[in-house]
């Protein structure tokens, strides 16, 4: 497949390093001049693009990206035949994206994230931490593999999705509709936790909305203030102890 990632922060360079290994065409943008990634891109087995050409003629688009760019991205994405499957994999965090009066009211972080670009997308690799995306994956079958959640309304788009998120190393977990991918926000348990497939459903289903936010807020002022910072599996550690119930 010929696969555009918008985004150029270490998941999106994991992404592009990784199906492009797996044998699919990968044309990458970042906020910056192509020419600035381009010797980078070239590494991952990816070539660079503006945000407009890198999405012309492609099966997939993969949107890497702060929620602020996104209102940004809504006419590159409108350009986009219908048939073009758009993944999210964005995370609210409020001191950085500023406040969001939809996101702190309730609404799922890509359903707003669909609203804003006006066309369905399918919300994954997001409740994964870069260094588990780019070092734990594993080949398909193997005991302890980990898992991705998967949210999305259409059965095809989401099956694709699943064939990619396999591709890059993890077992796919369908999370359910986007009005249920609160599930796999931060703050929850569900979220950079690194779990086997059977525990990420148990974590999806004992989601708490009413507390995710506030315990979003709490992971991350634990996490920045440690000194010195906090090991990667410090960091997965603290998400599974202050998200549960």
């Amino acid at each position: 497949m010929k696969i555009a990632i918008i985004g150029f922060g270490q998941i999106g360079k994991t992404l592009a390093g990784k199906l492009s290994a797996a044998g699919h065409e990968i044309r990458v943008a970042a906020s910056r001049d192509p020419g600035t990634i381009a010797a980078e891109a070239v590494q991952l087995g990816a070539q660079a693009f503006t945000a407009t050409r890198v999405v012309e003629g492609v099966d997939v688009l993969i949107l890497s990206t702060p929620l602020t760019a996104v209102t940004s991205l809504a006419a590159t994405v409108a350009s986009l035949p219908v048939s073009t499957v758009v993944i999210d994999t964005s995370n609210y965090y409020p001191f950085r994206d500023g406040a969001i009066a939809a996101l702190d009211g309730g609404v799922p972080e890509s359903v707003w994230v669909s609203e804003q670009l006006g066309r369905p997308v399918i919300k994954a690799w997001n409740a994964v931490l870069s260094y588990t995306l780019a070092h734990h994956g594993k080949p398909e079958g193997a005991d302890d593999r980990l898992a991705v959640p998967v949210a999305g309304n259409a059965p095809a788009g989401k099956d694709l999705v699943s064939q990619l998120v396999n591709a890059t190393g993890f077992d796919p977990v369908d999370a359910g509709q986007l009005s249920q991918s609160w599930r796999q926000q931060p703050g929850n348990p569900a979220y950079c936790t690194e779990l086997s497939a059977p525990v990420l459903r148990a974590a999806l289903a004992a989601a708490d909305a009413a507390q995710a936010g506030s315990r979003r807020d709490a992971i991350l002022a634990n996490l920045i203030s440690r000194r010195p910072p906090p090991t990667h599996a410090e960091i997965v550690a603290t998400n599974r102890s202050m998200s549960a119930a």
